[in-house]
C-alpha cells in the first residue's frame, strides 16, 4: 500500500510540474483588452506610464539590451519560456509587462477564469509579494537605492472594482 502512495504521488507530483510548464507568456497587448479603461481602473493605461513598461528602454539606452543579466528583471519571462533574444516574437515582451508579476496569462486570461480567483490561480495566477518584487530589486542591481516595498507597491497599485 505504501509503494502505490508513493507511485500516486510521485505521479501527481510529474504531472503538476509539467501542467505548471505549460503556462505560456502572452503579452500586455492580450491582457489590455480586458484591464484597460476608466471602468476597470485605468489599469494599463497606469502601466503603460510606468518604468516597468519603458525596462527595456534603459536598457537599450546603455547598451545592455542583449546582457542576460540586466534581462532578467527588464523583459517578460527571460530564461522562463518568454522573452529569447532575437527572437522573432520577443519585442512582444519587452519591459516589465503584467505577467512579470502576475505569471504566464495563457491559461487564466479569460473572463470565464478571472472571475473565479482560485480557479485562476490554480492556471497560473500569481498575487505578486514582497518577495517576489525582490527577485529584481535587490543588492545585485547596480541601480538599486533601497526597496520600500509598502511605498513602492502603492505606486503601481491596479485594483479596481468589477
Amino acid at each position: 500500500m505504501k509503494k502505490v502512495i508513493v507511485v500516486l504521488v510521485s505521479v501527481i507530483a510529474a504531472f503538476s510540474l509539467v501542467y505548471a510548464g505549460s503556462f505560456q507568456y502572452i503579452g500586455v497587448s492580450k491582457c489590455k483588452m480586458c484591464h484597460k479603461g476608466e471602468k476597470k481602473g485605468l489599469v494599463f493605461e497606469k502601466w503603460e506610464k510606468s518604468t516597468h513598461a519603458k525596462a527595456i528602454e534603459t536598457l537599450k539606452a546603455k547598451g545592455e539590451d542583449k546582457n542576460p543579466k540586466c534581462l532578467e528583471c527588464h523583459v517578460t519571462g527571460f530564461n522562463a519560456g518568454g522573452y529569447k533574444v532575437g527572437d522573432a516574437t520577443a519585442a512582444t515582451l519587452e519591459g516589465v509587462q503584467c505577467e512579470s508579476c502576475h505569471g504566464p496569462g495563457s491559461e487564466y486570461k479569460t473572463i470565464s477564469v478571472m472571475k473565479d480567483k482560485k480557479l485562476a490561480m490554480e492556471k497560473g495566477l500569481i498575487e505578486p509579494n514582497e518577495a517576489l518584487c525582490k527577485k529584481c530589486h535587490n543588492e545585485k542591481s547596480p541601480t538599486f537605492k533601497g526597496f520600500n516595498f509598502k511605498e513602492y507597491s502603492a505606486k503601481i497599485d491596479h485594483k479596481y472594482l468589477k
